[in-house]
């Protein structure tokens, strides 16, 4: 006799476990707990086997019985259900363990390792934020570009541009890492900065006229202001780090007998070690200010507390107090002072681009490249020097 939903919302456990038969090798199982669960008992290859099809009333009658004929089609075709059902948790699992969400977490946890925390927990705030959401439990495998793309097209549509680019740098960088342990066939971030709003540059203010260069030198030589900022400003032009590098740098990063500063990683902004070779100006400059603050932590320290260096806005008023308007002259312009007259002196771009600290793509060789071009480099950095004193002379 066929079970009723009546049946066995009303049956109960007994002191010793019970089956009822439904037909066809179907029965409800009701051990002494009172559990209600649904068994299949059938033959493959002259074997009685048990296939399990869950628990009541979360799996119904009729549900039960549908399991059942899925069964009986795959006893039908030669494969046994019990085999194929645990195939096929294998896989839900396998697909589970290559998730994005699980790439993505492994790669943070590894590739970001070498960031700043602030960095690091950005990066995963956006992962959490817009894309573990949308992608975050699908197999990696299987994503597409329309997936991501469902992701950043209304973001950027919103005016989250920036936001948008860098969803899309975050998943291209996992799917990067999935590709190298042959988890994702293709990146499916290729190409897809194509559908967003270009990107406005931002042009930082700078002055590129070398008789205007002259002039900014003889400014700052001759501006009364607070020694280690001067200091600072003198040594701007000389090494063309960026501002955080210059302002927070330490007296244990430089070798006077080798003329070098090296800049430790965790202070660069591509987490590379960087080599400012030092011309003999800019070792003057820093011998008179060693009898200030050789004896402290920081080159530049803060006029209210030695413990802190000088902050960027230190560095930027008193170019305001020389008189350089906004749209004029930053101190990131320095950078571009350098970057634009080396180019038209005719020095190597690769020279200039490595002395800048731009970053490498490449990620073996950027392992190795703080130290590339080095003896180039000294020279270009000495010449560059002597050429700043030319136009100092000349203004």
């Amino acid at each position: 006799m066929s079970l009723t939903d009546t049946f066995i919302r009303n049956v109960k456990p007994a002191s010793s476990p019970r089956k009822y038969f439904d037909g066809e090798g179907l029965f409800l199982y009701v051990p002494p707990n009172g559990s209600k669960l649904w068994r299949m008992s059938y033959r493959f290859d002259g074997k009685t086997k048990l296939l399990s099809f869950g628990k009541y009333p979360t799996v119904g009658l009729r549900d039960a019985r549908a399991r059942k004929e899925e069964a009986k089609v795959m006893l039908d075709k030669g494969i046994d259900p019990s085999e194929q059902k645990k195939k096929q948790k294998e896989e839900r699992r396998a697909e589970e363990r290559e998730s994005f969400e699980n790439i993505a977490r492994e790669w943070h946890r590894i590739r970001m390792s070498a960031f700043s925390e602030k960095h690091r927990n950005t990066v995963m705030y956006r992962l959490e934020t817009y894309i573990f959401p949308v992608i975050g439990k699908r197999p990696i495998h299987k994503l597409e570009k329309v997936d991501l793309l469902t992701i950043v097209k209304p973001l950027d549509d919103k005016g989250h541009h920036e936001t948008a680019r860098r969803v899309v740098q975050i998943v291209s960088q996992v799917f990067r890492y999935a590709e190298i342990l042959g988890k994702a066939k293709y990146n499916i971030a290729d190409g897809l900065r194509g559908v967003l709003h270009p990107r406005k540059v931002t042009h930082r203010a700078t002055i590129t006229d070398p008789k205007k260069v002259g002039q900014l030198l003889c400014e700052i030589d001759e501006y009364d202001g607070y020694f280690p900022l001067v200091c600072a400003l003198k040594l701007a032009p000389l090494v063309f780090t960026r501002p955080t590098e210059l302002r927070a740098a330490e007296w244990k990063e430089f070798d006077f007998e080798k003329a070098e500063w090296r800049i430790p990683a965790e202070r660069m902004k591509m987490r590379e070690t960087h080599i400012v070779p030092l011309a003999r100006q800019a070792i003057a400059i820093l011998e008179e200010l060693r009898k200030f603050s050789g004896g402290e932590k920081f080159l530049f320290p803060s006029i209210r507390s030695s413990v802190r260096p000088i902050s960027d806005a230190t560095m930027l008023n008193a170019l305001r107090r020389m008189g350089y308007e906004k749209h004029e002259m930053s101190v990131h312009g320095f950078r571009s002072i350098a970057s634009t007259l080396l180019n038209e002196l005719g020095y190597n771009s690769d020279w200039i681009e490595r002395q800048l600290a731009h970053g490498e793509r490449n990620e073996v060789r950027a392992a190795y490249n703080y130290a590339e071009y080095l003896t180039e480099r000294r020279r270009m950095m000495q010449k560059w020097a002597d050429y700043l004193d030319e136009l100092k002379n000349a203004a």
